[in-house]
């Protein structure tokens, strides 16, 4: 990022300050898929990266239990993991009843993989949600399961709904159906991305003396606190629709 500040030494040209304040995705290898050139960026990086920490730590977590059931003995992991279980199903059951089952490993996943995105910052990651292209394509898999338990559920009554309460309604409710992936994407999207920008320009533009013990606290609100609080309202926004979509069936 450049910043030109006028000066009067010299001829009195501006002076020009580089500040190094990067919060972009980079293009790190180009690839040849089907003769076109796509790019392996900082997104699919930073998403391998979770993904394989995400597997050692089910690994890990399953190797305790194992050991735990032999021993018949907790360890702290196996406890804290049931625990989390525990809350995941108490969370999900609360909106979804009986229903619950069929859909709390995908909520278990889904919250796993975005709290991780959202907080890869704290590791000096770029959050993979910080990239539209992945929230995009994490509302699009929850809006098929949520037009999927529509159809299933109410069958005929799916197509009748968007004739209601008028048939003139019927362009308009198209528009709210797929509004849905579209401002669930948008929000992940947004509020991630508007942290990452703001501590890049922390980082980037600030002297160092600022940087002392600073940051920490920063990193708390914009990566844990609100990571944390995007991946509830994520969560919640699919167990939702998919209830509204369900019924009482």
């Amino acid at each position: 990022m450049l910043s030109s500040i006028p000066g009067i030494a010299g001829q009195g040209e501006p002076v020009t300050i580089v500040k190094e304040a990067d919060f972009y995705i980079h293009q790190l290898h180009p690839v040849n898929f089907f003769g076109n050139t796509v790019y392996i960026t900082t997104t699919h990086v930073c998403t391998i990266i979770i993904m394989a920490a995400l597997m050692i730590f089910t690994l890990v977590a399953r190797h305790s239990f194992m050991k735990a059931e032999r021993e018949h003995k907790m360890t702290t992991l196996s406890t804290l993991v049931e625990l989390g279980v525990d809350t995941l199903n108490k969370f999900v059951g609360g909106t979804l009843g009986k229903a619950a089952g069929k859909y709390t490993n995908y909520i278990g996943v889904l919250a796993l993989y975005i709290f991780f995105s959202n907080t890869s910052g704290i590791f000096g990651l770029r959050p993979p949600t910080a990239d539209y292209g992945t929230t995009l394509c994490l509302a699009l898999i929850t809006f098929v399961m949520i037009e999927y338990a529509d159809i299933r559920y109410n069958r005929f009554g799916a197509v009748k709904s968007l004739f209601e309460p008028v048939f003139f309604f019927f362009p308009m409710n198209v528009i709210s159906i797929f509004s849905t992936p579209l401002s669930m994407s948008l929000r992940l999207f947004g509020n991630i991305l508007g942290g990452t920008v703001l501590m890049a320009l922390y980082y980037g533009m600030l002297p160092w003396f600022a940087k002392l013990g600073v940051p920490a606290a920063l990193h708390v609100y914009f990566d844990v606190f609100s990571g944390a609080i995007q991946t509830y309202v994520f969560c919640m926004l699919t167990i939702t629709f998919i209830k509204d979509k369900r019924g009482d069936k």
